[in-house]
């Protein structure tokens, strides 16, 4: 009999913490995520030839699509 007291105090004490957490969480907003908030996100796109993804800023145009280097915009294109 003593031990079923034990464990059936010990599960209140575990419901009671938990349910107490719980009641925490809620109460606090969620964090907001590091990072850069002002500056908009990079576009990326893939290298016709080898599918390597790249900055658009960085990528070279051509006609079949951006590439990583000149080496494979001129092997797609020539």
């Amino acid at each position: 009999m003593k031990y079923l007291l034990v464990i059936v105090l010990v599960l209140v004490v575990l419901w009671l913490w938990r349910s107490n957490r719980r009641a925490e969480r809620q109460d606090k907003p969620p964090a907001q995520p590091a990072g850069r908030t002002g500056q908009p996100p990079t576009e990326v796109v893939a290298c016709a030839v080898c599918a390597v993804h790249l900055p658009r800023s960085d990528a070279l145009p051509g006609g079949n699509g951006f590439y990583c280097s000149d080496a494979h915009r001129r092997q797609a294109e020539g």
